[in-house]
């Protein structure tokens, strides 16, 4: 009989991508305070997302995945992540356009602060530190304070993506996604594209629609769809402390 699953069973397991803290007691302490705090994601968003996936392996939708390889600590303004939706925005409509189906849209935000690495440490100039492993974990400064794991960034990676996560929800559903918004954030998009015609005839299509949903009476003050839009986010689960 197989043994039983539980949140701490990763750690009886031999684990490849695991950092070296030197201070293991501050590190439980902050894997407690983690614990104790309320969830990043809900029940009920991890639900409606594993439906949608479920469509999309039936082919009824087509999945949108994508974002930095990994995040920054440094690179979390506001215009930042506006520039992310935007972008995520305006691949989701062509897609939903051009393929007449609905697309699932993951972003790679809000978490992805650790990274792999194929060695554990990195040498210089005949000195030998830690690798960097995102900012979750430690600095990328070549430097043997910035390069030791500490437990405290953390809670800096949960701070900062419990921020993300509340922008990108806000942008979601309190209007900065009206489809005729985003449409005209397309018309910039065609104008400095290299295939502008092609998309130029794209946009044209997207407009001439528009202007029939609305004829009909179709607008975003009346059809929610139209203004609001369903963002979930991932990332890969290499801190499994963290997690």
């Amino acid at each position: 009989m197989a043994p039983r699953w539980s949140p701490d069973s990763w750690r009886n397991k031999p684990i490849e991508q695991v950092p070296i803290y030197p201070d293991l007691d501050q590190l439980a302490q902050v894997e407690k305070q983690i614990a104790s705090f309320p969830p990043l994601v809900f029940a009920g968003e991890a639900r409606e997302l594993k439906a949608k996936l479920a469509r999309v392996a039936q082919g009824e939708a087509f999945l949108l995945q994508g974002g930095d390889c990994a995040e920054s600590f440094a690179e979390h303004g506001a215009d930042t992540i506006r520039d992310f939706f935007r972008v995520f925005l305006q691949m989701a409509v062509v897609l939903t356009y051009a393929g007449g189906s609905p697309v699932v849209k993951i972003g790679r935000i809000a978490g992805q602060f650790a990274k792999p690495r194929s060695a554990p440490t990195e040498t210089k100039d005949g000195v030998e530190l830690p690798s960097y492993r995102g900012d979750i974990i430690n600095g990328i400064d070549f430097d043997e304070a910035v390069r030791t794991p500490d437990p405290q960034r953390i809670l800096m990676g949960y701070r900062q993506s419990a921020a993300t996560l509340n922008l990108l929800r806000a942008f979601s559903q309190g209007g900065y996604a009206d489809l005729e918004h985003v449409h005209q954030w397309n018309l910039g998009f065609v104008k400095d594209s290299p295939a502008g015609h092609r998309y130029q005839e794209l946009s044209d299509h997207i407009a001439e629609t528009l202007r029939f949903m609305r004829a009909i009476g179709l607008t975003p003050e009346n059809a929610p769809q139209l203004r609001s839009t369903s963002l979930y986010t991932s990332h890969e689960a290499l801190l499994l402390g963290y997690e």
